[in-house]
């Protein structure tokens, strides 16, 4: 394995290993908000108001900054371009921007919670989701400036600090509910206010990284020069495709708000399936748009083809297993991770069917971000967004016209299917870039060993959690058949990928070292 692909593959280490230390926090702030505050009223009240500056954060970071901040940044740094003056210009834009968005988000609540939970009028749901969201909201102005040094960050090589930014929140949310169940408080009020506390450090630790990595942004009055202007345009493109994957998240909680309890099931089952897309998926697009900048502005279209196809590897090899789990043993997770305090034994259930759902998914969602690095790095976001059109229109037509026959398990079916779709478009659409965005012949031999060695450890953890069922149903004896079971399945898995050649564990080692 050459120099530049374990650096590459260090980069995923890196960023996924952060990202895993933050969602492995994660399932502890959900376990805590299941067990203290538990599926119902308040919960679904606290997802759909919560949705809503996420709802907005990945229109603008993860969106138009991830998608033309980061390729446009890089490549003026890879020309020796003062790309820092750059980055001034794009902070004083976007202050201002998020600043009115902020102001009209605060005035027009409810519109905003009428429009993504319209199921919750008429019902306490409604007024409560009004006042969460009036509090949490304002957490977009730190999570929109805080992706700006991330990709300054990013950008430069440097990827540890804005890994670990958001491993504050759940440090945040933990510690608040923990305070308000010992001292007999309103959790969901100390876990509320937590996430706007949480934002301000985020940014503040992304902000002292970029400035120790010899960036220094001030803030300063709005410019709109001409490069302002070509970001705005290569940008807003991103943000609306980045905004349909939202728009499907918000058809999904229209759909589920219908039925008490739902929206808090789909969130915790999303949860779950949302820690090998973090740690995989995001890891990804994260290290690889910037790469294939830098490759595809020097001409090297061998490295960047080399680069897509060992990010490739790297994915389907921790993603292809997770989705087969998800699949074989949705409630044996589910049940002993979440069941416990408020949350009862059918709401177990209810999680595990729509976590199984989401398994079938979880491929797809991982290769979008493989794949849209493609398009972003060579500054083209409007096909990603017309793609995105299509799979929102597929999402809303299986979420409202399936919710007759299977209820509120309709929005994981339509996100699933949207999500293929997607891919499959991603795939047509990026043949125009020729051998870059092909995989290479040791992908395409490898693929076929990862599916094998995945099968045979689904087998495996099928079988061993049919014989662990009375201990997976007992008291605290239910903890360590699942950590047997995660355990001897990885084991199972490292075994049978390393006897069948889906992958090297000498080059992980090399890249961990490295990193």
């Amino acid at each position: 394995m050459s120099a530049r692909p374990i650096r590459l593959v260090s980069g995923f280490l890196t960023v996924g290993g952060w990202t895993l230390v933050s969602r492995v926090m994660g399932f502890l702030r959900e376990i805590l908000i299941l067990a203290l505050i538990g599926p119902g009223p308040l919960l679904d009240a606290f997802v759909a108001a919560f949705r809503l500056p996420n709802l907005f954060r990945r229109f603008l970071a993860e969106g138009a900054f991830n998608a033309a901040f980061v390729p446009m940044y890089a490549k003026r740094a890879e020309a020796g371009a003062d790309a820092d003056d750059f980055a001034r210009e794009a902070f004083g834009g976007l202050s201002a921007v998020v600043l009115v968005l902020v102001a009209l988000g605060m005035v027009f609540m409810p519109a905003l919670v009428w429009a993504t939970a319209e199921g919750f009028r008429g019902d306490e749901r409604f007024d409560l989701a009004v006042g969460f969201g009036r509090i949490v909201f304002p957490y977009i102005l730190f999570m929109s400036l805080a992706a700006l040094f991330s990709g300054v960050l990013n950008a430069n090589g440097r990827f540890a600090a804005a890994a670990a930014a958001p491993v504050l929140l759940n440090i945040f949310a933990i510690g608040a509910m923990t305070l308000g169940a010992l001292t007999g408080g309103a959790v969901i009020t100390w876990l509320l206010w937590a996430i706007p506390l949480a934002g301000a450090a985020q940014l503040a630790l992304v902000w002292r990284a970029a400035e120790k990595a010899g960036v220094v942004i001030r803030p300063s009055r709005p410019r709109w020069s001409p490069e302002m202007k070509h970001l705005v345009a290569v940008g807003l493109p991103a943000a609306l495709a980045n905004g349909v994957v939202q728009i499907n998240l918000v058809v999904g909680q229209l759909v589920a708000s219908r039925t008490e309890g739902a929206v808090s099931w789909l969130f915790a089952a999303d949860r779950l399936y949302q820690l090998p897309l973090g740690v995989v998926g995001i890891a990804i697009g994260i290290v690889l748009l910037p790469e294939l900048s830098r490759r595809l502005k020097s001409g090297d279209d061998a490295g960047a083809r080399s680069s897509f196809s060992r990010a490739g590897e790297f994915a389907m090899t921790l993603t292809l297993p997770c989705a087969a789990a998800f699949l074989v043993i949705p409630l044996p997770l589910v049940s002993v991770l979440y069941e416990r305090g408020a949350t009862e034994a059918s709401d177990s259930a209810a999680i595990a069917s729509a976590l199984a759902i989401y398994g079938l998914g979880l491929p797809a969602f991982v290769l979008q971000k493989l794949q849209q690095p493609l398009f972003f790095a060579r500054e083209d976001t409007a096909r990603p967004f017309r793609y995105a059109l299509v799979a929102m229109v597929v999402n809303a037509a299986l979420a409202f016209g399936l919710m007759p026959w299977i209820g509120w398990l309709a929005p994981a079916v339509a996100a699933t299917v949207s999500a293929w779709a997607m891919c499959g478009l991603l795939f047509w659409g990026a043949r125009k870039f020729g051998d870059v965005a092909r995989f290479d012949a040791r992908y395409m031999a490898r693929l076929g060993r990862i599916v094998m060695a995945s099968a045979l450890m689904a087998a495996f953890l099928w079988g061993l959690a049919r014989a662990l069922a009375p201990m997976l149903e007992t008291g605290g004896w239910r903890y360590l058949a699942l950590a047997l079971l995660v355990v001897l399945g990885i084991a199972v898995y490292g075994v049978a990928g390393q006897v069948m050649g889906a992958f090297r564990l000498s080059d992980f080692r090399q890249a961990l070292r490295r990193g």
